[in-house]
């Protein structure tokens, strides 16, 4: 049961789920076999040393949570407690934190009694509140130490396992918690500061407290509702790091319960499962499974390998023992995969384990009498250089590991070799795995044109996704490129019938960790896999890893029939398969289609009775009477159903789907549980555009290869958004969220998904699949040309396709009105796009003003024009993807009117900083620094008043930039510091920021790069954006952007062009909410962009919260963009996106038609602001109430939206903008000081030379000395 926490309900769209941590860590250990009070004491220094990794919120003395791990001191709890103990390791001891209230004594004596047990008695704990803080005093639970033994004297490990019993039955069914209970080790920790940890348990300080070892950890949440037990240590790790793939690592660890079985851990085991918790941490889940390892048999370092293993299926010389290991227990388990350093110890070792991408840097140090120190960082202690005698950094997968007893480190690979060799792994391989490739090949099957035509149509397919999607990925075996974003309506406002894939977006890393970079990281991801059952965790064998291995996720036809047919001969009855055919009768509705799908959950769960071991789900051979239902959602139905009976682990689910075509879906499908897809009519559709002749110079066969490839390597692109580096760790890892999905659909069939708006129930999914459907079987029979394909629509605006806020209309009446200065003809295009706005295209258009709520006033009593044109800002479009004409255009118009405009990602050509002649600047306000720092200089940021740190893109969030080869010209390679002719994508991580600290490091590295300039930090709206923009802000970030998912863009992969991210109205809507919730929004400005075109986004825009307002695509197409979206291709017809000088000279637009623009923009925010009685767009921010959906959804699908979580203002007495500014902390700097000596250099050019200390406090040194030498001699 839950101790007290401050963390908020949910509210609004604000949800305690979402929150993140990051950290800092240290373990200290001797090799002199003694436990010392300078083992403590060095631990608990350096933990002090890392406060700078930990944080506080809006109240400086209410910490995040600091800890420490430390052996039983055994002669101070013998001095301290009244009662008699047993020898050491004969007893075990915890800290209990209770509920204040509850008396759970005599219910715990009674379990201590049934588990086998002795109560030896309480203690209760001595501590010091004096300098906590309320909001850590609030939820501050009563400590009270227990001390147990056994009934029959167990000692170790053995007494470890009746504590867990003990413990697991205690923490489900009372109001308490242990950080730890064991034989061996012993946890302080809570809701502190690094500083406070010692005062407030007493005990620390105590000369007597000794320990050989100890693991301390200083956290940075993201909210500031920290709680007492999310502070680490835990019972055997402190964790830096978080880890990905929780959602699904937790979803399998409760299927594999019903086949958990060990004669260690006395008793059946059910009565302690949950063995993970849905609702904890991820370093607290992973410590939970950690200890199941662990007590059921498994070495600590064996244990850690099997959750944290290297990267081991690309390493070609790494031994086949080795290789072994890993690959059976790949059968076993997924990896818990994500960024971390992973210390932990049973108390007899201690070690640490770095994840196989390196991304949680660690550096150890040995001195020469015998203290290890490992840590976040170096300078956690100080130590003279002379008494170092080695020192080092954990390597990516390696492990660092320290045998107390034998007072020696052992090296990873006398670890791993150990580990190797310690059970016939390759024998169990041998005997168990099969190679899908080794299965006797089967028939193949051509289908003809008019079979693959119909059943196009019965799947939705059109004809621009053929051209588009299928074309190119059947021709080059590469994903499609596409450009300008997206401004077609979320699938669930569509007129269209939908796929239920279009209802799902990607999930991406921002900030908290970072996205893997697929590309140049491509050695250590996997997309090898393994179909069929698993077994016992805890007693591993050769029937283990019985299982088919796939290399790829995506099969062909052929490969699946072999799956099929893998006991034809009854030679495999342990992967006996199982077709499930996935139709419902068209005839029927929602409620026949729910009917269908609980025949479907009995007929598989009757299959896996009969011995079925790999489920084959089919949605083929539908015709006239039975459509196929959505393969999505038959998948997820079955998943789920077989996690609730806990059958999942039983079988391997493979999907035979027609509706799949894209990355997108691929992706979806393993996210929710498939093992292997097979999009059997993309690959006829490409074998057809073959045999048709619309695809040349391949073989069907090579088409065929192609289209899995790109699939492959685009799902692996969607893993290392969201940092994932395997198909294992991703399958069933659910990383997506739901726009537009009720909540009925997401609690029955996508357990644990989030859908923040509700939406279209089963009825809605049965009527567009049927709608699909007619398509290809029209109830009353063919008609006349009815053998074509629909033309599409989604990707390039079509008369008779999804409707485009920029059409031919709009784009001509938006030019012309700037060009003539017409105000009138300019509200015809905002009136226009509010219009399609308003018909169901955004989230925005549901939106009514509310006026009367107070007075109307005069305009004139509104602030002028030239107030409001301040806020505004247009987008990062770089000097590359666009011309030079266009840049410079943009950034004269901005400076002319006070605003703002943006470098974008490409740098900026140092002539631009000196002013014009006429008094023009080309200038841009704002330099963007992202993860390829292309044209970052000391004199590029020192020239900028705001400096923004690009973390993530509307069009492509989790990628890097990219600026293809053909558009890299010369002019463009020399302000881009790289080579003419050579693509550019940047990585899409930054690879200084792999955690929310780092970004605290960079932020304050360019505040001291230029003290005058504004931070922001540039995020894309995503379920959990507000916690991530609530750390931004805690990371002292001036200014935070909140991009929507339609964001424009030079060149993106379609996919995530149309499937990452969410609209900016949640996102923003979430960030305001949760800003509040944490009273961090008086100290931070909001800033939100994506597709705003007219002055009614604005005014929307600021009611949910934001303060200034980005445009792109608007001011682009006022320059003349006619949105031809061939910006990737550098063959723009009007100059816009080219760097080719012959159509650069095509270029028509002027600063006045974008002043204009910005102009008549501010003029129509003046006009609504009358109207609702506003005189300042300061005095709207943050007023949802003026906003109004009673009248908004009035629709087939739309109805079930409910917008009222957007509209939420959280009941908290703090500003609604900002109100103070952030503490960078710059006066402390030691470069002040570097400054002052540095005088008469800075002054006269004289040589100076300066002798200071520096340390890792110093977190900064030299960058404001350079800076200052920039101001004063430019880039010389």
């Amino acid at each position: 049961m839950a101790l007290p926490s401050n963390y908020p309900a949910r509210v609004g769209l604000y949800d305690p789920a979402n929150e993140h941590d990051a950290c800092g860590v240290a373990m200290v250990a001797t090799l002199n076999k003694v436990a010392t009070h300078e083992i403590v004491d060095k631990a608990l220094t350096a933990l002090r040393n890392l406060e700078h990794r930990g944080a506080s919120g809006a109240e400086p003395d209410s910490g995040d949570g600091a800890g420490i791990l430390i052996r039983i001191p055994d002669a101070f709890y013998r001095a301290v407690v009244s009662f008699d103990l047993p020898a050491e390791g004969s007893y075990a001891t915890g800290i209990a934190f209770i509920a204040p209230g509850a008396d759970v004594r005599s219910e715990i004596a009674k379990i201590v009694a049934e588990e086998g047990l002795v109560l030896l008695g309480w203690r209760e704990l001595p501590i010091n509140s004096s300098s906590l803080g309320n909001t850590a005093l609030s939820v501050m639970p009563k400590f009270e130490q227990l001390f147990i033994a056994g009934k029959n004297n167990e000692t170790g490990i053995a007494l470890d396992r009746l504590a867990f019993c003990l413990r697991k039955r205690a923490e489900h069914s009372l109001e308490l918690y242990f950080p730890s209970l064991s034989s061996q080790t012993i946890v302080y920790k809570g809701m502190l500061t690094t500083g406070q940890l010692e005062e407030f348990f007493p005990d620390l300080s105590d000369e007597r407290v000794v320990s050989p070892l100890a693991l301390v950890h200083s956290r940075f949440s993201t909210n500031t509702f920290p709680s007492w037990p999310l502070a680490h240590p835990y019972r055997f790790i402190a964790h830096n790091g978080e880890i990905n793939t929780v959602k699904g690592n937790r979803n399998w660890m409760r299927a594999r319960e019903s086949l958990l079985a060990s004669e260690l851990i006395p008793g059946d085991l059910s009565r302690l499962f949950p063995i993970v918790e849905m609702s904890g941490s991820d370093s607290a889940s992973f410590d939970e499974v950690l200890e199941l390892l662990y007590l059921g048999g498994r070495s600590l370092p064996h244990a850690v390998l099997m959750m944290i293993p290297e990267a081991w299926e690309n390493h070609t010389t790494m031994s086949q023992k080795r290789r072994d290991f890993y690959a059976f227990h790949a059968s076993l388990m997924e990896p818990w995969d994500g960024p971390a350093c992973v210390t932990f110890t049973d108390g007899h070792q201690v070690g640490a384990v770095l994840d196989r991408n390196g991304l949680r840097p660690s550096r150890f140090w040995v001195t020469d009498d015998g203290i290890v120190v490992l840590a976040s960082e170096v300078g956690v202690l100080d130590f003279p250089a002379e008494k170092i005698v080695r020192k080092g950094r954990l390597q990516p997968g390696k492990m660092f590991l320290v045998d107390i007893e034998a007072g020696r480190i052992i090296e990873d690979d006398e670890i791993k070799d150990s580990l190797a060799d310690s059970a016939p792994y390759g024998e169990w391989l041998h005997a168990g795995m099969i190679k899908l490739s080794e299965l006797p090949s089967r028939e193949h099957i051509v289908y003809p044109h008019s079979s693959v035509i119909r059943r196009q149509r019965a799947f939705g397919y059109t004809e621009e996704e053929l051209r588009i999607l299928l074309t190119p990925m059947a021709k080059n075996g590469m994903e499609a490129l596409g450009s300008m974003g997206t401004d077609t309506p979320i699938a669930a406002l569509s007129e269209k019938p939908r796929l239920l894939f279009d209802y799902f977006s990607q999930l991406f890393a921002q900030v908290t960790n970072p996205p893997l970079d697929a590309i140049r990281e491509e050695l250590i991801t996997s997309l090898g896999g393994s179909i069929g059952p698993e077994h016992n965790l805890l007693d591993p064998g050769p029937s283990s890893c019985r299982q088919i291995s796939l290399a790829f996720p995506v099969i062909d036809n052929d490969e699946l029939s072999k799956i099929i047919h893998v006991n034809a001969d009854d030679d495999h009855p342990g992967l006996a398969a199982y077709v499930v055919r996935g139709l419902f009768p068209v005839s029927g509705d929602g409620n026949t289609l729910q009917t269908r799908l609980e025949e479907i959950k009995v007929e598989v769960s009757d299959a896996i009775a009969a011995g079925a071991r790999i489920i084959v789900l089919s949605d083929r051979n539908g015709d006239a009477e039975d459509a196929p239902i959505p393969s999505l959602l038959l998948t997820a139905a079955v998943h789920h159903h077989l996690i609730r009976e806990k059958t999942r682990t039983k079988v391997g689910l493979v999907v035979e789907a027609g509706d799949v075509r894209e990355v997108h879906h691929v992706a979806l499908l393993i996210g929710y549980g498939a093992a292997a897809v097979n999009p059997y009519l993309a690959m006829e559709s490409a074998e057809d555009l073959v045999l048709q002749g619309v695809i040349t110079g391949i073989t069907p066969e090579k088409a065929v290869r192609n289209v899995i490839k790109s699939l492959g390597k685009g799902v692996l692109k969607v893993m290392s958004k969201m940092g994932i580096s395997t198909i294992a760790s991703y399958t069933g890892a659910q990383v997506f969220e739901a726009i537009g999905l009720s909540q009925e659909v997401v609690d029955e069939y996508f357990v644990g998904t989030t859908s923040r708006l509700g939406g279209i129930s089963l009825d809605q999914i049965a009527e567009e699949t049927i709608a699909r459907h007619h398509i290809a079987y029209p109830p009353g029979g063919e008609i006349p040309g009815s053998k074509r394909l629909p033309i599409g629509g989604e990707y390039q605006w079509r008369r008779d396709g999804e409707p485009h806020l920029f059409n031919p209309e709009t784009v001509f009446t938006l030019q012309h009105s700037t060009r003539s200065k017409r105000y009138d003809i300019f509200k015809r295009y905002t009136n226009k796009v509010d219009e399609q706005s308003k018909s169901l295209m955004t989230l925005r258009g549901l939106f009514a003003f509310k006026e009367g709520e107070r007075p109307a006033i005069s305009i004139d009593e509104v602030e002028p024009i030239s107030e409001i044109v301040k806020r505004f800002s247009t987008g990062a479009m770089s000097y590359g993807s666009v011309s030079q004409e266009v840049h410079e255009t943009l950034a004269i118009a901005m400076n002319r009117l006070g605003a703002k405009s943006n470098t974008g990602e490409g740098g900026e050509d140092p002539e631009r900083f000196v002013t014009m002649e006429n008094g023009d600047s080309k200038r841009s306000s704002i330099k963007q620094v992202a993860s390829g720092r292309f044209g970052v200089t000391s004199n590029y940021l020192v020239n900028a008043d705001d400096i923004q740190i690009k973390i993530a893109q509307g069009a492509k969030p989790g990628e890097g930039g990219q600026l293809p080869g053909n558009k890299v010209y010369p002019w463009i390679a020399k302000v881009r510091y790289s080579t003419p002719g050579v693509g550019l994508i940047s990585p899409p991580p930054h690879h200084d920021i792999y955690s929310i600290e780092d970004l605290a490091q960079l932020i304050h590295d360019l505040k001291n790069a230029n003290k005058n300039a504004r931070i922001h930090v540039k995020l894309v709206a995503e379920v959990g954006v507000g916690t991530v923009a609530a750390g931004v802000s805690k990371a002292h970030a001036d200014v935070v952007l909140i991009s929507g998912h339609d964001g424009g863009t030079g060149a993106s992969p379609l996919t995530s062009l149309k499937h990452a991210g969410a609209p900016w109205e949640l996102g923003l809507a979430e960030t305001q909410q949760t800003l509040l919730l944490n009273g961090l929004r008086d100290r931070i400005v909001v800033q939100a962009d994506g597709q705003l075109k007219t002055g009614r986004d604005v005014v929307i825009a600021a009611l949910l919260g934001a303060e200034e307002y980005g445009f792109a695509t608007a001011p682009l197409v006022v320059s003349g963009c006619v949105m031809m979206r061939v910006c990737h291709l550098d063959t723009c017809p009007v100059g816009v996106a080219t760097q080719n000088p012959e159509l650069r000279k095509r270029f028509t637009g002027k600063p006045e038609f974008v002043e204009t623009f910005f102009e008549y923009i501010a003029e129509e925010v003046r006009e609504i602001l009358a109207k609702l009685g506003f005189k300042t767009l300061q005095e709207a921010i943050g007023h949802v109430e003026y906003l109004d959906t009673r009248d908004a959804v009035n629709h087939w699908k739309a109805s079930g939206l409910d917008l009222a979580p957007l509209l939420v203002r959280p009941d908290v007495d703090s500003p609604l903008h900002r109100t103070t500014v952030q503490d960078h902390g710059l006066a402390n700097a030691l470069d002040n000081k570097l400054i002052e000596l540095a005088a008469a250099a800075l002054d006269k050019r004289e040589p100076v030379r300066i002798d200071l200390p520096v340390r890792n406090v110093n977190r900064t040194v030299g960058t404001m000395l350079g800076a200052e030498v920039t101001r004063r001699y430019g880039a010389e």
